[in-house]
């Protein structure tokens, strides 16, 4: 709310003290891609939380009847596809993985693929150290790296606002942190991590292609494991991966993950009906932003992502 102005609006069972089931929703009102409701933006997975169908079908009923009050375009849900009747499609499909941290870190090493236990291996004998913070600081570098990764993939970066919102609402809350890896002091690699309870969701990753020999990514991976695993962490969300890239459904099942799908659903109000749609990551825009000044890729984050959500 703080970074994009969206507002939440949120349909329980319940009383407003202790809801027992809830279907939260944003709405998003941009002039370019319209006024809808988002269960949630930048959210890989946030599926309802409904006992059964027909609850969940008196919450989906009451946001349609709220989001047509609202003018809204559609309704996104990203999760619960399986709370809906078989006939009605998947908007758009992820793979997601998680990984079971419960068995202790020699378990989880035997269990990575050997690929990725030569990459440790060899960031630790390139003298690659990995810190892990919840301070302001580490997301600077963070972002730095987010930068140069997201023009690396023809991608506008996040606004440095949303990064710092990040810190004040859950790292500083020390419901988050960053594990920032670097060579003889430079930082060549970092990722983002959230966490509540035994519960933690890898957030975004970034690296500086140059350093790539030195596996950095690998290491601050397995570091950051390791630290939540000691920490009270039992499962790790490793976030939606595009049906599309192989390299990076590779890299999570040689961590040892479970895969599953993960499905969203899209109401078009205009039309009363489900519809499908393409997940965006590739495309032209991809030749353009790589091809923009890392100035002009950010201002370009900056007025974006509040319309794309």
């Amino acid at each position: 709310m703080d970074t994009y102005g969206f507002t939440p609006h949120y349909f329980y069972t319940g009383s407003t003290s202790a809801p027992a089931f809830v279907l939260p929703l944003m709405e998003v009102d941009s002039w370019l891609t319209g006024r809808r409701g988002i269960a949630l933006p930048f959210t890989d997975e946030c599926a309802p939380l409904a006992a059964n169908k027909a609850i969940f079908e008196k919450l989906f009923a009451a946001a349609i009847q709220f989001g047509r009050a609202r003018q809204w375009k559609s309704i996104e849900l990203r999760g619960g596809r399986d709370l809906f009747d078989r006939e009605v499609p998947a908007s758009v499909s992820f793979y997601g993985h998680s990984l079971d941290l419960s068995g202790g870190e020699k378990l989880l090493f035997q269990n990575v693929d050997g690929a990725v236990r030569r990459a440790v291996r060899k960031a630790e004998k390139e003298g690659v150290i990995v810190d892990v913070s919840q301070d302001s600081e580490a997301v600077q570098i963070f972002y730095r790296l987010q930068c140069l990764t997201r023009k690396r993939h023809g991608l506008p970066p996040q606004p440095f606002a949303f990064f710092m919102n990040i810190h004040r609402h859950i790292l500083s809350e020390k419901r988050g942190m960053v594990a920032v890896a670097r060579h003889a002091g430079k930082p060549v690699a970092a990722s983002v991590y959230f966490f509540l309870g035994d519960r933690a969701i890898y957030k975004y990753g970034a690296s500086d292609f140059a350093f790539q020999h030195l596996r950095g990514s690998h290491l601050a991976m397995w570091e950051a494991i390791k630290w939540l695993g000691r920490n009270g962490a039992k499962s790790l969300d490793l976030g939606k991966t595009s049906l599309t890239n192989e390299g990076l459904r590779r890299f999570k099942l040689n961590l040892g993950a479970q895969e599953k799908r993960v499905e969203y659903v899209l109401f078009d109000l205009r039309r009363n009906d489900f519809t499908t749609v393409n997940d965006g990551v590739t495309g032209w825009h991809n030749a353009v932003f790589r091809a923009l000044p890392a100035s002009f890729s950010r201002l370009a984050g900056g007025l974006l992502y509040r319309h794309w959500a």
